[in-house]
């Protein structure tokens, strides 16, 4: 394992930036970096002061996904099982955390470096990112969520073209087909995915999160089921105090002789 670190994390104002930082390899996602990726984001889920997170990846790629010298020393069904079920957690951790997590996407991104950003609440893409879909030159299939999605995403018959084709789709072809949320020059990618963090945080941070648990549940359920979870979600946050004061800060702002209290 080298001692260099293959993540780093930056945090200010309640914002951390996660960078995958081997970019040499193109951010391929190693033993190392998953390690210190996942140890990164628990962190980051676990602090109070940190309102969100922001994932982007160091050099000219955002994460060139499975490492394939790892890949290259797989021999043993059962341990290939267990490294790719590892990483398959780790890919689902962005959804997991109940904090807004935007991948700001600053170069060419492949297999699970792609599924990695798909995972993530929205994604800003530099106008020079790329998406390449190559999964089937290597004899696999997209993994780790990928397949599945995709067709939440963009729908089962743009997810064939995309999947089967094996298409390489620029920053623009992307958003077109709904994989991303906006594009914007490469320079202003970091400034861009701030601003649109710093909108999210306007939210109330509890029904934020239970907001995404609920569409992320919802993808897998039928409607009443979906239904009444957003009941009992509901039931719960009409008792916090974050949901009283600004109730309390919405009324007053109504009123025409109001002082600006927030109760």
């Amino acid at each position: 394992m080298s001692e260099r670190p293959a993540v780093q994390a930056h945090t200010a104002h309640g914002v951390v930036v996660v960078e995958l930082a081997r970019p040499e390899r193109r951010n391929a996602l190693d033993q190392q970096l998953q390690a210190e990726l996942r140890r990164a984001l628990e962190a980051a889920a676990d602090d109070p002061a940190v309102r969100g997170i922001i994932l982007t990846g160091q050099g000219r790629a955002f994460s060139a996904g499975g490492d394939l010298d790892w890949l290259a020393e797989q021999q043993d069904p059962a341990r290939f099982r267990r490294d790719s079920q590892r990483l398959t957690e780790l890919i689902t951790l962005p959804e997991r955390i109940e904090k807004p997590v935007i991948a700001a996407i600053n170069g060419v991104l492949t297999g699970a470096g792609a599924q990695l950003a798909l995972a993530c609440d929205l994604r800003i893409a530099a106008r020079s990112a790329r998406f390449l879909f190559r999964e089937g030159h290597l004899g696999l299939v997209p993994a780790h969520g990928g397949c599945a999605r995709m067709v939440e995403l963009i729908g089962l018959g743009r997810a064939r073209d995309v999947v089967l084709g094996g298409a390489d789709l620029p920053a623009e072809e992307a958003w077109r087909l709904g994989l991303v949320t906006a594009v914007v020059p490469d320079e202003a990618l970091l400034e861009e995915a701030r601003a649109r963090l710093a909108a999210i945080l306007q939210r109330g941070a509890q029904a934020y999160g239970l907001a995404k648990r609920l569409l992320n549940l919802a993808a897998g359920v039928e409607l009443h089921s979906g239904i009444l979870a957003e009941g009992l979600a509901q039931s719960g946050l009409v008792q916090t105090e974050e949901h009283r004061r600004r109730v309390r800060a919405a009324l007053t702002s109504r009123r025409p002789d109001h002082q600006g209290e927030e109760g």
